[in-house]
């Protein structure tokens, strides 16, 4: 059969390349003059002010994509916190008001809105408080650390009505609305197979530290926070905090999350989940980080799908069903045979949730109080398969999911990962 391929660079992937590639200090510092609504900004996203929390290399992008709403940034770290503050300030000509604790931030009157680019062990806690404070927030993927957060960030953002946007942002290009409405309108026939491919690990240190004295520049205690206490090592912080079960979980749950969430959107799978999941995973030998180094992992749905996941799989979402493929990744959408992605959608179809853009889809949904493209339960419920992997390969053996209860079905061992206790004072409030 032909293969066709179509390229496509959506104006938000333009816009995150080009930031990519563009050239508080404690309490909070004086805060910016503005009206009670300030006139900065698109008209879609003018009067809505907002905080970033996290301000290291994704909470910068988000920093310069949303530099004609930023108000505020808050990060434990003095040293980014400054040259974060000093950048802003040069490309805005305003004063923006920075924090080194992300409640202060919070508490303010002058701030409408937040974006969390903490490591993911961070992400729990400021979303629901930032709920409970009244703000609309845009938290980035994974969303959780754990299921348990997950359901509980979801009570929080329909307690107090607040949008909550995932940073999945693949559901707001093109390629990949078209490809799972391919798939969803039966395009390609009955679904078979799912493949989902994440990069191996990008671990750059050749040889292990000894743990040492943080910096003076870094709060560690709050950059630990709810996570248990651990010596400081320089491996573990910043970048590399991903490559560690207290902070996060790896490229399954970094670039996993992105793939298996479009699986999910192209299963029609967005408010349930796989039903037996069976992973495997090779470590580290030199034990220089936790997660696994390789890692394949099949998941089974109630309906008889089967998605396998894998660091050796070819990296993004193929659908494979009974009459043909479809592949889709950023910049990529190919099918065989060639006419299935050659076909435009019809109103006979099936459509899907369109955004012109993800930081500009949850602005616009803050103005309308709709459920913007990738909510906080469809965030939860693509996380979750990302986790449920990890548990497997972590327990050394296959395990069952109820995803109606979010329970994993007769083993205990495996059930204790849904969750973890924090470190005191830290709690993950009951909403």
């Amino acid at each position: 059969m032909m293969k066709t391929t179509i390229s496509f660079l959506s104006r938000r992937a333009f816009l995150h390349r080009s930031a990519l590639t563009a050239a508080g200090i404690g309490a909070s510092l004086s805060f910016p003059f503005v009206v009670t609504r300030p006139a900065f900004g698109a008209a879609w996203s003018e009067g809505i002010r907002v905080g970033v929390i996290g301000a290291g290399g994704q909470g910068r992008s988000h920093m310069r994509l949303n530099f004609d709403n930023l108000v505020a940034i808050c990060d434990v770290d003095k040293k980014i916190l400054a040259a974060r503050k000093e950048e802003a300030e040069q490309q805005t000509k305003r004063t923006i008001a920075t924090y080194s604790d992300y409640r202060k931030l919070l508490d303010s009157k002058e701030i409408d809105a937040v974006i969390i680019a903490t490591p993911d062990h961070w992400h729990a806690l400021p979303t629901i408080h930032a709920c409970q404070a009244g703000k609309d927030v845009y938290t980035e993927k994974p969303l959780t650390l754990t299921v348990a957060e997950g359901r509980a960030m979801v009570k929080a953002a329909r307690k107090y009505n607040r949008i909550v946007q995932t940073g999945s942002q693949q559901r707001s290009e093109e390629n990949f609305r078209y490809a799972c409405e391919l798939v969803r309108s039966g395009r390609i026939g009955k679904i078979k197979t799912v493949r989902v491919g994440t990069p191996g690990v990008n671990w750059t240190k050749e040889a292990a530290v000894p743990d040492s004295e943080p910096p003076a520049e870094l709060d560690y205690d709050m950059w630990l926070g709810p996570a248990p206490f651990r010596p400081y090592n320089k491996h573990r912080v910043h970048y590399y905090f991903r490559f560690f079960w207290n902070y996060s979980g790896g490229q399954m749950t970094n670039w996993g999350a992105h793939h298996l969430d479009i699986a999910q959107w192209g299963l029609g799978m967005d408010e349930s989940g796989p039903v037996e999941i069976d992973g495997q995973g090779k470590f580290n030998q030199d034990h220089l980080y936790e997660v696994p180094q390789t890692f394949e992992i099949n998941y089974r749905y109630a309906n008889g799908v089967n998605l396998l996941c894998g660091s050796r799989q070819k990296q993004g979402t193929t659908f494979e069903g009974e009459k043909g493929t479809i592949f889709v990744n950023r910049g990529k959408l190919e099918s065989t045979p060639a006419d299935i992605i050659e076909q435009p959608i019809t109103d006979k179809d099936v459509r899907l949730y369109k955004s012109s853009g993800h930081h500009r889809n949850w602005y616009e949904c803050i103005k309308s109080r709709q459920q913007p493209i990738c909510d906080v339960e469809i965030g939860h419920r693509s996380a979750t398969v990302c986790h449920l992997g990890n548990i497997s390969i972590r327990v050394g053996r296959k395990i069952k999911w109820d995803p109606a209860k979010e329970e994993i079905v007769g083993d205990a061992e495996a059930a204790k990962l849904l969750s973890y206790d924090y470190r005191k004072p830290w709690s993950l409030p009951q909403v």
